[in-house]
């Protein structure tokens, strides 16, 4: 048991740094092309890769496509689809007007809103979520709002997609559970893809740039990131402590920030580090806290 809980620490590592990184690649590929054209094809290019993924887990576990497609798998990854559509939009349009440094924080707020997204559902949380969330919220003002007390297009857009990633979030959480995780991310992929390109037609004419930097993009962010690390997510969920995922995958904030400063030269002032500091122990406190019943809700992103 012991052996697993590591492995499945060792992967959500993994999958922090990725996506982490991911922000990079959405930042770049602004440049060349709409938001809802690259979410679109990005997924579209992730969904054909977990193909190969998905045979290989089917022949390695000796089951068929039936056995893990039900119904109501399906019908769940279509809902959990619909969402991830809302949030991985605002997010990408976000980016567009904000730095990768502040959307990399203020996505990773999603970890708060869980809980108390979760208190609608009947689900108590605790204090520390709580204390977290008041750090948190100092924080995002610390970063975000300018000297006139204002906050800019982009990084309210963001704040609005860490909503929608919240509840994806206790959406995945339910699915995972109940349904084979490899089939959710499939379905999510495959809808998020279809949605995206079905609004970026009328909205954006779907032209796409091949530009090489906008495929470098596309390649990293839809391979990488949608394939890979979401199937390495969801599978470490299985074996995960929660209180220990949600501390793990909020690094991406830190590796987000890490990228913008090495390729984007970007850099905060003063008062923007602090507020980065006071978001990121704020999210620690909320979910190591002790409570008397923990969540059983795992991460999503």
């Amino acid at each position: 048991m012991q052996t697993a809980i590591i492995r499945a620490n060792i992967l959500m590592l993994i999958t922090a740094m990725i996506w982490g990184s991911t922000f990079l690649g959405q930042n770049v590929a602004m440049n060349y092309m709409g938001a809802l054209t690259f979410s679109g094809v990005r997924f579209l290019l992730g969904t054909f890769a977990l193909l190969p993924i998905i045979f290989f887990y089917l022949r390695k576990n000796k089951l068929t496509l039936l056995q893990i497609f039900s119904k109501r798998t399906i019908a769940g990854g279509i809902v959990l689809g619909i969402i991830l559509t809302i949030g991985i939009n605002l997010q990408q349009i976000g980016i567009k007007y904000t730095t990768i440094t502040n959307s990399g924080f203020i996505t990773g707020l999603y970890v708060i809103l869980v809980p108390i997204l979760g208190l609608i559902i009947g689900q108590r949380t605790g204090l520390g979520t709580w204390i977290g969330a008041v750090l948190a919220v100092i924080g995002m003002a610390l970063l975000t709002l300018t000297d006139h007390l204002t906050i800019s297009f982009g990084d309210l857009i963001t704040l609005i997609s860490a909503f929608a990633w919240g509840l994806h979030v206790l959406s995945a959480g339910f699915l995972v559970s109940r349904y084979d995780p490899i089939a959710v991310a499939f379905m999510q992929c495959l809808v998020c893809s279809i949605l995206s390109l079905l609004l970026a037609a009328p909205l954006e004419g779907l032209q796409i740039s091949f530009a090489q930097p906008a495929l470098l993009a596309i390649f990293f962010t839809g391979i990488v990131s949608v394939a890979i690390s979401f199937t390495l997510q969801l599978i470490a969920q299985k074996d995960a402590v929660p209180s220990h995922a949600a501390v793990i995958l909020s690094l991406e904030a830190v590796f987000a920030a890490i990228c913008g400063a090495i390729f984007l030269d970007e850099s905060l002032t003063t008062r923007g580090y602090i507020g980065c500091m006071f978001m990121f122990v704020g999210i620690i406190i909320a979910q190591i806290w002790p409570t008397k019943k923990q969540p059983s809700l795992p991460v999503n992103n």
